[in-house]
């Protein structure tokens, strides 16, 4: 049975176990509190919103948080992936994601569609910069993650490699949806469950790489 190639020089040291853990991490804090949020914000539709919307508000300051801190967490996730794997292009790719989320809580996505309350119904009349931006952020950096998917799984075993391409496809096509610009729940409600794919793409694949690592070593 083929095995994943670990590097040789990062058996085992406890930073790199560190690094991934925050890959664990990314996506339930991210899910999490994009789904609370959308739970108890006033105006919130999972059927019509997508989660950066939420930066917008009196609150909007805990999805830009939770923006910021995913990034750091996808980043370093990145790095002990680099540690463990023989590829450079997959941790780089996923480093640009994590990049873009940072930029995604610098930059506000716009009011859309009532959300935050009184905002009127329907996409934005105009975007403004910060929007613009964002948007750009947003789709430079999911082009990141699907090619990370593909990247990263080449040096996998060949179910998990299948998996990893599997997610990528999957979260194209969750976004590839919403930037077609359709406003049918079932594309924003696809593009929801396409993110959490791609997160829990990321936590077991980080759970994998450190099962893998043998253990009593430290650096």
């Amino acid at each position: 049975m083929t095995t994943t190639a670990i590097r040789p020089r990062s058996v085992a040291p406890s930073t790199t176990r560190r690094l991934l853990t925050c890959g664990i991490l990314a996506g339930p804090v991210f899910v999490l509190t994009g789904f609370v949020q959308g739970l108890t914000r006033a105006g919130f539709d999972f059927a019509r919103h997508p989660a950066s919307v939420l930066s917008n508000g009196s609150l909007g300051f805990l999805q830009i948080t939770n923006f910021l801190v995913t990034g750091l967490l996808t980043i370093a996730a990145a790095a002990g992936i680099r540690r463990v794997l023989p590829g450079r292009w997959g941790p780089r790719l996923l480093t640009a994601y994590g990049v873009s989320l940072l930029c995604a809580g610098v930059f506000r996505a716009d009011p859309q569609d009532g959300f935050p309350a009184s905002t009127p119904a329907g996409p934005p009349a105009s975007i403004s910069w910060h929007g613009t931006l964002h948007f750009v952020a947003g789709g430079v950096g999911f082009a990141a993650l699907v090619a990370a998917c593909f990247a990263i799984g080449s040096h996998l075993t060949p179910a998990r490699a299948w998996y990893s391409r599997l997610s990528g496809l999957l979260f194209l096509a969750g976004f590839a949806g919403v930037a077609s610009g359709s406003t049918s729940p079932a594309v924003t409600l696809g593009f929801w469950a396409a993110v959490t794919i791609a997160w829990v793409w990321l936590a077991t694949t980080s759970v994998h790489l450190i099962r893998l690592m043998p253990r009593g070593e430290s650096r």
